[in-house]
């Protein structure tokens, strides 16, 4: 039917048809804004000659009249809209045109015979279309817009959807925020009349009435936008906007739940697992009925990384379940999963048996066993994981061994370890021996020599005496396995036997080694024949003898080398400084040739010149030390001696200086700082007219002196 009109009574809009009936009732949640008010009492009339007539009602006064811009437009087809925005602020629309007014008081001053109110039109502006309605929203206005254009193909004016647009008044203009079409029934044959606007104050709501319908417009809230996101498939925008806007979100609370499924639906199975850490939170009911959905959809893997594993933690069961579909077809990913979660999260006997059965199938699978040991050391059976870390030679085992301090466990794996990493084992143990004592390694270590070799070389080095007792033993494994270090251990070592350590140097014929023995044991000869005569280096022979530094080894070495020309030319190259060279030129045989004769003889010359120098060169700081010396002594001795009240007679112990100063005393200072009075003076000594310190001779002469020179 076509609306007649629309009525309000007590809160109610009713729509009356042609006869006058009723056909449908609304409620209202609150009644118009009604401006009236006793103080006010404003009248707004609009008349056909085009004037807005403002009155005074009460006094039945007109205050202002306002002039129709285009009165070329019938007022029966476009009827002017007037709205009240507060209780002294009007706006005015007429065919194209919109004034905002402004009821201010007047000044008692001026008011003479002028109404107490005047009206003064704060904005005017022109719109594109045909003002059908108005209504403030907050310190904007809604128009309702009659809209006839001229179509490029036709002749004739056609009328499009009536607009609602938001604008935003200025002084000189408006702003336009918003614009809608509206889709009404029968828009085509609507004229500006028949369009009306109503609102609701306070509620943000507007009716907008056509003879065929009503629309309710408000304004936009956060779940409207979200809808529009979500009618986009702009799922995760919409998610964002309900985390940004969730105090002001009423209708949205599954959000999150349509993104997940749109994005499973999509096949975007990573991201939609993703998703359920942010989406599902705390909610552990959601979180299983995702995790079955993905198995269902054959995706548990792409849900585990996402697992809660902190303060919630699912049934054990579900991790179970992801761990066994990994075991089933990804080795990698279900040890990365097991030393990612933590052992709390499942039955580890349970994981522990799949895994065992899995490894009958492939005994020698690295990945599992290495995953096995884990669940060992989750499980604290230690020993177990120890094995087959050992087993596996893993990185690992001696980072377990420290941190469940498993030494005692190891007791029987020391060749493991050392078969592993013997840098590193030796290095644990010796850093733990109390907890594995060295006899137990020893003992440990008894059939591979090797290994005892680098655990006892490691032990030396650290510390010389503390495996004394196995000196001897160590003599044959440097022998054996480390020849280059049997002389510095030799050298260094004051608890292996000799006579054991020349047994074997003489038996593997090591002559180094053997000179050093035979020099310890004072056999200096016999190791200097050894250099000459096996060694043949005359220069490791000076050497030996310079370290010796005894007059017979140069004899013998002389002895030895006089028949050998090139000994000759070597003792003349570095006897000069030991020994005089002229000892061996006077042996040398005349007509034995030499090398480098002259250039030796040069060198003798040349040190012996160095020796002079050096002499010489002592010999000036040696005087010039004495001198200066001699002079700080008298410079010492020249000084002044304080002599005070406190100063007492060595001999007497009375003060030195008398009670009565102004009679005549005597006193005598020596260099030592002794005083005596002249009379405590002892006798005079064995030479005329020198007086000694009696106290300072005494300590001069030793104990028992004077007794002796009393009895002269």
């Amino acid at each position: 039917c076509t609306f007649l009109a629309l009525g309000t009574h007590f809160g109610k809009v009713f729509l009356l048809d042609i006869q006058g009936n009723v056909t449908q009732k609304f409620e209202i949640v609150s009644t118009p804004h009604n401006p009236k008010k006793e103080s006010l009492a404003l009248s707004v009339k609009a008349s056909d000659t085009g004037l807005f007539c403002c009155c005074i009602i009460h006094t039945k006064q007109r205050i202002t009249n306002v002039l129709r811009d285009n009165v070329s437009l019938r007022p029966d087809m476009y009827p002017c809209s007037l709205c009240w925005k507060d209780n002294s602020t009007l706006i005015i629309g007429w065919g194209s045109s919109v004034k905002i007014c402004a009821v201010k008081e007047r000044d008692h001053a001026e008011m003479r015979d002028l109404p107490s109110r005047y009206v003064e039109i704060v904005s005017a502006f022109e719109t594109e279309f045909f003002i059908s309605g108005l209504a403030p929203l907050a310190d904007q206005l809604v128009n309702l817009y009659f809209v006839k254009e001229n179509s490029d193909h036709m002749e004739e004016e056609f009328r499009a959807r009536p607009r609602l647009d938001i604008i935003q008044p200025l002084p000189e203009g408006f702003e336009e925020i918003s614009s809608d079409a509206l889709t009404v029934r029968n828009f085509q044959e609507n004229e500006c009349r028949d369009y009306r606007l109503e609102h609701s104050v306070g509620e943000s709501l507007f009716y907008i009435i056509s003879p065929k319908d009503i629309v309710v417009a408000k304004e936009r809230d956060q779940d409207d936008h979200i809808d529009w996101l979500l009618d986009k498939k702009k799922y995760e925008e919409a998610l964002m906007a309900a985390e940004i806007s969730f105090k002001n979100v009423k209708r949205h609370e599954k959000i999150g739940m349509a993104y997940i499924n749109h994005l499973v639906e999509k096949g975007d199975y990573d991201t939609a697992a993703r998703k359920c850490q942010k989406v599902l939170g705390k909610n552990m009911e959601l979180w299983e009925n995702e995790v079955y959905r993905f198995k269902t959809i054959g995706q548990l893997k792409a849900i585990s990384q996402y697992l809660p594993r902190g303060d919630l933690r699912l049934r054990p069961a579900i991790y179970e379940m992801i761990l066994n579909e990994f075991l089933k077809t990804d080795y990698e990913g279900f040890a990365t999963l097991i030393r990612e979660w933590p052992g709390e999260l499942y039955n580890n006997m349970t994981i522990v048996q799949a895994v065992a059965d899995h490894l009958k199938k492939d005994p020698t699978n690295s990945t599992l066993l290495t995953t096995l040991a884990e669940l060992y050391t989750y499980d604290q059976r230690y020993d177990r994981a120890l094995e087959i870390y050992l087993r596996l030679r893993h990185k690992d085992v001696y980072q377990l061994i420290h941190k469940h301090n498993l030494f005692s466990s190891i007791e029987d794996k020391i060749v493991l370890l050392m078969d592993f990493d013997k840098e590193k084992a030796v290095d644990m143990l010796l850093d733990n021996e109390d907890k594995i004592s060295t006899d137990r390694v020893v003992e440990e270590l008894r059939d591979r020599p090797e290994l005892l070799h680098i655990y006892l070389h490691k032990l030396f080095k650290r510390d010389h005496h503390k495996g004394r007792r196995y000196h001897e033993r160590q003599i044959g494994l440097y022998a054996e396995y480390d020849r280059p270090n049997l002389l510095p251990f030799l050298r260094d070592s004051i608890h292996c036997p000799l006579e054991k350590a020349l047994e074997i140097c003489q038996e593997r014929n090591f002559v180094e080694e053997t000179v050093f023995l035979l020099s310890r044991m004072g056999n200096c000869r016999r190791a200097l024949q050894m250099i000459m005569e096996e060694l043949e280096d005359v220069d490791k022979a000076i050497e030996f003898a310079k370290e010796q530094d005894d007059a017979e080894l140069w004899e013998d070495l002389i002895s030895y080398s006089i028949d050998k020309p090139p000994f000759i030319t070597g003792l003349l190259n570095n006897i000069g400084t030991h020994v005089d060279p002229i000892l061996l030129i006077h042996r040398i045989k005349e007509g034995m040739e030499i090398p480098n004769l002259r250039d030796s003889l040069v060198k003798i010359l040349h040190d012996y010149n160095l020796q002079i120098l050096l002499r010489e060169g002592c010999k000036k700081i040696l005087v010039a030390d004495s001198l200066s010396l001699l002079q700080k002594m008298h410079r010492t001795q020249m000084r002044g001696v304080r002599v005070d009240e406190e100063s007492i007679c060595e001999s007497c112990h009375a003060s030195i200086l008398p009670s009565d100063m102004a009679q005549n005393f005597s006193v005598a200072v020596f260099h030592c700082r002794h005083m005596f009075h002249k009379e405590c003076l002892p006798s005079p000594g064995t030479i005329p007219g020198v007086q000694f310190c009696n106290i300072c001779s005494a300590k001069r002469r030793g104990p028992g002196s004077g007794i002796l020179e009393m009895k002269k």
